[in-house]
């Protein structure tokens, strides 16, 4: 006889096969007390106010903040004494105590009253002012804010300063050929001198003087001319090809630049997305005026302060379309060679300076007082057709051009007798007129 199947009914009336299974447990569910919303008020909050170290007064003034300034200083809370949270509120639970429940932490940075929306922030409140509309602001943070817009920008490692250490342009000659020519020069004139008294003859000497008065020609001449010769040689250095340039090859590249992770932006025109800034203040001195520096030579300018920063940027190529890096930050040796603009000009005849040129030499310390002054700007901004002179690397498909390790020599031009020129580092080229040839990027 087979076995019976077993069966059972459903509440429904339908019976299906197998056991009746027995209704589980369910846990004991635990009731969880409403939180009541505090609305930021610190006798309501209970261990919130302990985390933060705050004391719960139950009346009286609210804790007072000492030691600030208005110029954005550390101020510290002052609070009354103490008060046990569990006492003043029912709802705030008993403090938890044992080798588990940890320390509380405390926040040494300076704290403020806590807002109606109960959020902390650090700081003191905004003072009202005299329409009585106060303002909620952080303290330190709205203090450098403020100071970003009206300082000289500083920048970090990353940015190339040229104050200190300016283009330096110079001749590539031979040491020993210069010595040879003073002794030379120096005996000639001694024997010159010593037979015009001995026989009584100024031929010899006449002689000396004419072989002597073209090289100090020749001198002066390339101190006049051996800037524009160097730029001269610069323009006509022929393009090359980066998709060809092998690693470690001198090159030239010109192409439209693009700002790197860092762009610039000049101290007193505001121009934004630069790859290159300089701001520079020049005062003339007369006889018997004050001096910009300890070389201010009479009747002459002199530059006062300098601001000169460059920093990496890409050049696109304009004979190959190939885009590389330019490694002009981090301190690298940097000759740029763009002319600035003349952007404030104060005369005996026009003293009444703009506020803008008040403001930028308040923000560094400088005094307008009846001197006249004159200050020059110049940039390279993003999209403008700039030319650079340096070293090819190639590193992990990263196509760059560095700082070559020799001086960039002219060589000795005969035509126009001017001897080699160098300068150091990359040299950077760009056009008078940008805003003109800028190229949106």
């Amino acid at each position: 006889m087979a076995s019976r199947i077993q069966s059972h009914q459903l509440p429904n009336g339908l019976y299906v096969s197998g056991k009746l299974e027995q209704p589980k447990e369910r846990p004991p569910t635990m009731a969880a007390r409403a939180v009541p919303y505090t609305g930021g008020d610190i006798k309501k909050s209970g261990e919130l106010g302990r985390m933060f170290d705050i004391s719960v007064v139950d009346s009286g003034p609210p804790p007072l903040i000492v030691g600030g300034n208005s110029s954005g200083g550390t101020s510290r809370l002052q609070a009354p004494p103490r008060v046990s949270a569990s006492s003043s509120n029912p709802n705030s639970g008993s403090v938890r105590s044992g080798p588990n429940s940890g320390s509380v932490k405390k926040f040494s940075g300076p704290l403020s009253q806590l807002q109606p929306t109960g959020l902390i922030t650090s700081g003191s409140l905004g003072s009202s002012g005299p329409l009585g509309s106060g303002s909620r602001r952080s303290g330190q943070m709205d203090h450098q804010v403020s100071n970003l817009g009206s300082s000289k920008a500083k920048y970090g490692s990353s940015v190339t300063s040229l104050n200190t250490d300016p283009v330096r342009v110079g001749f590539k000659v031979p040491k020993a050929v210069v010595w040879a020519v003073l002794i030379v020069a120096a005996m000639g004139l001694l024997v010159g001198a010593f037979l015009t008294v001995a026989v009584k003859k100024p031929v010899v000497i006449a002689a000396v003087l004419a072989a002597v008065f073209p090289a100090l020609v020749v001198l002066v001449w390339n101190c006049v001319w051996g800037r524009k010769g160097l730029l001269s040689f610069i323009k006509k250095y022929p393009d090359a090809e980066l998709r060809g340039a092998i690693d470690g090859q001198f090159v030239k590249v010109t192409g439209v630049v693009t700002c790197g992770s860092i762009p610039l932006e000049s101290s007193y025109q505001r121009t934004p997305r630069c790859v290159y800034v300089s701001t520079e203040l020049y005062e003339y001195k007369g006889l018997g005026g004050k001096s910009a520096n300890p070389k201010h030579r009479c009747f002459s300018w002199g530059s006062r302060h300098t601001e000169k920063y460059v920093s990496d940027f890409y050049i696109s190529d304009f004979q190959s379309g190939l885009r590389a890096l330019v490694k002009a930050g981090y301190g690298a040796k940097v000759s740029p060679f763009v002319k600035p603009a003349t952007v404030a000009n104060v005369t005996t005849e026009n003293k009444d300076l703009s506020p803008s040129f008040l403001k930028w030499l308040s923000d560094r310390n400088l005094s307008a007082d009846n001197r006249v002054m004159r200050l020059k700007e110049g940039y390279i901004k993003e999209g403008s057709t700039v030319s650079v002179m340096g070293m090819v690397r190639r590193h992990d498909n990263v196509l760059m051009i560095v700082p070559p390790a020799e001086a960039v020599s002219s060589g000795c031009r005969w035509w126009p007798c001017l001897l080699p020129t160098y300068a150091d580092g990359l040299i950077i080229t760009c056009d008078d007129n940008q805003n003109a040839d800028v190229i949106p990027v």
